[in-house]
């Protein structure tokens, strides 16, 4: 089964263009964020019992790339822009968002994904950590995406970290609809386990670096009054339906 997609290069620039429309910079820098690689354990050591946990859903992965649909789905969930993180969310909470038709949803999820991407930075480019696709030596369901990504650290999962802050945010937008917003959230981290990215323990750091970085994001008043915007947006969108 091969599938095409754009490089990760080129979907990382696409992703920060999409949400630059506001002239924004990252509200919180990656060296004022909660920093993973002191309150995080390091990635498992190859001869531990985490490890050998770690293979074993990389088989599980394998197993899962078996059907059509979820295979599919892991396949779209790689796609690294603002766009899909739009689409996907949509749908768990029943409008569209997008910069045309929610305007302060979209830039508060924009901003705040933007932000929370910096929790990730410091601990990938400190443990450099094998991918497991390399490691194997075997082939992943994205193609495009191995050259780029094997010089890239594993270990937390930036995708992990995009979707579940995603998640978060909009479970606080949307709290009604939390259970469909936080199961597409958890989703979109074994994605990247079946897609052959991730290790299962990358995932798992991913989604408490977000944590992280959410709490952290909530703290910042610049933060507070986009969220205010977006509920205000939320609440008017979803009493005219």
């Amino acid at each position: 089964m091969k599938h095409i997609l754009p490089s990760t290069t080129l979907l990382t620039f696409l992703f920060f263009i999409s949400i630059s429309t506001y002239g924004q910079d990252p509200l919180i820098m990656k060296e004022d964020m909660p920093n993973a690689v002191i309150f995080l354990p390091a990635p498992p050591d190859t001869a531990s019992a985490a490890f050998a946990y770690d293979k074993a859903q990389y088989r599980w992965g394998l197993g899962q790339r078996k059907d059509s649909v979820r295979c599919a789905i892991a396949v779209s969930d790689a796609e690294w822009s603002m766009a899909n993180i739009c689409r996907i969310y949509s749908d768990a909470i029943g409008l569209t968002i997008s910069k045309e038709t929610s305007p302060a949803i979209y830039e508060m999820l924009s901003i705040g994904l933007m932000t929370t991407d910096q929790v990730g930075k410091l601990p990938k480019e400190h443990y450099m950590r094998t991918r497991p696709y390399v490691f194997f030596d075997e082939p992943t369901i994205v193609p495009n995406d191995e050259e780029e990504l094997s010089h890239n650290g594993s270990y937390p999962s930036g995708h992990t970290i995009l979707g579940w802050s995603a998640a978060l945010l909009l479970t606080e937008l949307a709290p009604e609809h939390a259970d469909a917003i936080l199961t597409i959230g958890y989703r979109f981290g074994q994605s990247r386990v079946i897609a052959g990215f991730h290790w299962q323990s990358d995932v798992d750091a991913g989604r408490l670096c977000s944590s992280a970085a959410v709490a952290r994001l909530h703290a910042d008043p610049r933060f507070l009054v986009l969220m205010e915007k977006a509920k205000k947006e939320y609440t008017k969108l979803r009493d005219w339906r």
